[in-house]
């Protein structure tokens, strides 16, 4: 007759008992992840990666209602930050800005090198763009792709820790209809509303409107004209600031 087994009460031997404990542990443990996962912020490349597919949907890709900026603009921050890197950065700058994918139609790679400048200033760093990457000749309505183009600037204006300042200036031609200073003011007026539409907060804006006065260019010849009609938006590099 085969002897009976004795029963395992969890006595010396081991049993079972022990797989409780450890599934209430394992429990836990998941808990805890998933905890720490719903805190967590999801990686900026990432973000960055997807939403490139909807980069020519300014509305959609809102880096303020998401609450992050794309790392390109933090290094281009860096770059302006200082001053005495500018002349040899300044190719480098418009590629952050204005990468091959953000430029309008419109407006070709040559066309934005030849209309826009990185000029270094006692008060800070200047972007100066001629009206033709703005305006209509003599008008003074953004065009859209001149809205596209300061979507970009507009991002980085907002992440600038000191004030800016916009300034119209026009050539020594003598309007039609208007003054000159009053199409300059209006100019930096049209830039700065935008950019307040783009969710910058207007104290942090301020115009000015200097008409024929600084020309960058001799007004003699059609081209250094064209360079004089333009918009400088002033990014202030004040040490209380950066």
């Amino acid at each position: 007759m085969a002897r009976k087994k004795k029963k395992n009460n969890g006595g010396e031997g081991g049993g079972d008992g022990w797989l409780v404990t450890f599934s209430d542990l394992m429990t836990l443990l998941l808990t805890f992840f998933v905890l720490l996962l719903s805190m967590s912020t999801l990686d900026n490349t990432i973000v960055q990666q997807v939403f490139s597919i909807f980069i020519d949907k300014p509305a959609f890709l809102s880096d303020k209602a998401a609450g992050r900026i794309p790392h390109r603009f933090k290094v281009l921050k860096n770059i302006l930050a200082k001053q005495f890197e500018i002349l040899d950065n300044e190719q480098r700058i418009k590629d952050l800005l204005f990468p091959d994918e953000i430029l309008p139609r419109e407006i070709s790679k040559s066309t934005l090198d030849k209309n826009l400048r990185i000029l270094k200033r006692p008060e800070g760093v200047a972007l100066v763009l001629t009206d033709k990457l703005l305006f209509p000749l003599g008008k003074t309505a953004l065009t859209p792709a001149a809205e596209k183009i300061l979507q970009q600037i507009a991002i980085l204006v907002s992440l600038w820790p000191a004030p800016v300042n916009i300034a119209g200036y026009t050539d020594n031609i003598p309007a039609r209809t208007r003054d000159n200073y009053e199409i300059a003011a209006e100019r930096a007026l049209s830039v700065l509303t935008f950019f307040v539409k783009q969710g910058v907060k207007a104290v942090r804006l301020s115009v000015s409107a200097y008409g024929p006065n600084f020309p960058l260019a001799d007004n003699v010849t059609e081209q250094g004209r064209a360079q004089n009609r333009r918009v400088e938006i002033l990014l202030k590099t004040n040490n209380t600031y950066l």
